[in-house]
Parts: C-alpha cells; sequence; structure tokens
C-alpha cells in the first residue's frame, strides 16, 4: 500500500513539476492599446524576419538620425511595457534618437510558442538589427541598446557577439542565471526556490533553449555599458552584478556600474530625473 501511495505521489510531483515548466516559458501576453501616437510620435508597424523563421511584432520610429536606440524588454514584458520601456522610449525620442521597439519571441505580438530566456533572443536582437540595416542603412550608421532584466542579459551577449553594436545600457541584467531562475518561482509563483533544481530541465526540453550565464562574457565584452543594479532587487543581487563589472572593468575601460536603492528594473521610478540625465549622457558620449 505504503509503495502504491508512494508513486502517486511522485507522478503528482512530477506532472506538477512539468506544469510549472510550461508556465515558465509560456508566459502571459502583456498587450496594451498605446503606442508611439499617444507620446506624440508618428510609427510604423513593421515585421521582422527572424534567422529562424518567427515573425516580430515592431514598431519603428524615425527621428530623422543617424542614430538609433533599440530598448529590449524583459521577460513576461512586451515593448507596451508601461514601467520601463514607455518611459525610456520618451526620454530617447525627446532626445532626437530613432526608435526600434519590438516584442521578443513568445512575448507581445510577436510569433514562437516558448521563451527561451535570454538564449534565442540573441536571434530576435540580431535580426532586428539586420532589419535595421536593410531598410534604413543610413538611420543606422550608430547602434545602441538598452535592456531590461532579461533585456539586459541579451544586451551583453550582443556586445561581445555583434560588431554593428556602438554601446549598451543593462538594467538588472541576472548574471547567474540559476540563481535568478530560483528566486524567480518564489518572486512570480509563489513556490518555494529548492523546486528550480526540478523544473529547469522541463524548461529545456519544452522551449528548446540552452542555459545561458551572462557572467561568462565578463572576459568578452569590450565595448561600452552601462550596468545598473537596485539594492531591493529580489531577482538579482547587487553583488552578482558587481562581480560582472569587476571582471569585465579588467578588459573594458568603459564599463560603468551604477547601484542604486531601487527593485528590479525600478530605477527608472524611483530616481527619473538621475536615470534620464545618466543615460543621455551615455548615449551622447559613446553613440
Amino acid at each position: 500500500m505504503i509503495p502504491e501511495i508512494l508513486i502517486v505521489l511522485l507522478v503528482i510531483f512530477f506532472l506538477f513539476v512539468v506544469f510549472v515548466a510550461y508556465k515558465m516559458v509560456k508566459p502571459p501576453r502583456e498587450i496594451e492599446k498605446w503606442t508611439p501616437k499617444d507620446l506624440g510620435y508618428d510609427y510604423k508597424e513593421v515585421t521582422i524576419q527572424t534567422k529562424d523563421g518567427l515573425k516580430l511584432h515592431a514598431w519603428w520610429i524615425d527621428r530623422r538620425s543617424e542614430k538609433t536606440v533599440i530598448p529590449l524588454h524583459g521577460y513576461t514584458s512586451s515593448k507596451w511595457n508601461d514601467l520601463y520601456i514607455k518611459p525610456t522610449m520618451e526620454i530617447l525620442l525627446k532626445a532626437g534618437y530613432n526608435v526600434l521597439a519590438f516584442d521578443f519571441r513568445a512575448h507581445g505580438k510577436s510569433e514562437g510558442k516558448y521563451t527561451t530566456v535570454g538564449d534565442k533572443e540573441l536571434i530576435d536582437l540580431i535580426s532586428a538589427i539586420d532589419w535595421l540595416k536593410k531598410n534604413h542603412p543610413e538611420k543606422a550608421k550608430k547602434i545602441g541598446l538598452i535592456g531590461f532584466s532579461m533585456g539586459g542579459m541579451v544586451i551583453i551577449r550582443a556586445l561581445a557577439e555583434d560588431e554593428r553594436i556602438c554601446c549598451g545600457v543593462a538594467d538588472s541584467p541576472p548574471m547567474h542565471l540559476d540563481k535568478t531562475g530560483a528566486r524567480g518561482l518564489r518572486y512570480f509563483a509563489k513556490l518555494p526556490e529548492w523546486l528550480y533544481i526540478f523544473v529547469k530541465p522541463f524548461t529545456m526540453l519544452i522551449s528548446g533553449g540552452k542555459p545561458v550565464h551572462p557572467l561568462e562574457y565578463a572576459d568578452k565584452v569590450k565595448k561600452p555599458l552601462l550596468l545598473i543594479a537596485g539594492k531591493k532587487d529580489p531577482l538579482v543581487k547587487v553583488e552578482e552584478i558587481q562581480e560582472f563589472y569587476e571582471r569585465n572593468k579588467k578588459i573594458n575601460p568603459n564599463v560603468e556600474l551604477w547601484v542604486t536603492e531601487a527593485p528590479h528594473v525600478r530605477t527608472i521610478l524611483i530616481a527619473k530625473d538621475e536615470y534620464k540625465k545618466r543615460i543621455l549622457e551615455f548615449f551622447e558620449k559613446y553613440l
């Protein structure tokens, strides 16, 4: 009798773990009604074809500049994010930069069944740059990036792997994905962190993605990079971003670290004026 009960419990646990993994790689889509028109700017809805056959939904806002900045949203978010994408776009557009904003795969209105949390999302970004270079070469002479959480992870990888990018701002980027993933179970789903060790293999299996650890790029990034870390961040510890910074500055004289009192990706809220000042100074200097 006891073995039978144990088997039933193990089956239930297995099914629960698979369900959690599925929900992690297929987050709800954030789609709102506002557009860049609500910020006072004309725009075009465009489709970006990725190298692996997906169609990404994007906005192209032309400010008649040769400099374009691409904002990258985080996990479970989209280009409609009110918290950080919308105010960031407003800052950049007012400063005269062109903006190309898109939804990563499996987010917003883009195609794709599953997110890979920083792995195949690099394909999305590179495909967006390909689109920009092909369709608006005169507006893409200088390309900058600003990304939040998962978007920050992608930026770190892109700075090391794509020569067309001039510089990037990474706000609250996870450095140890396993640690952040475990914390994310508690943060997003109110589940215990220890469950992550069982969930992770199934997230990889379902999504087809590979684990990404941005810390491994600390010895590869040699382009201007501004890192932003918040002391009250429940997902990414300041010490983890500090670890990347200390390693990267040995080979990269243009890496900067700004530590604030903010929770995850919320520096733009609690220090709005300073955020605007630092972001614009960074892009003015390196873009």
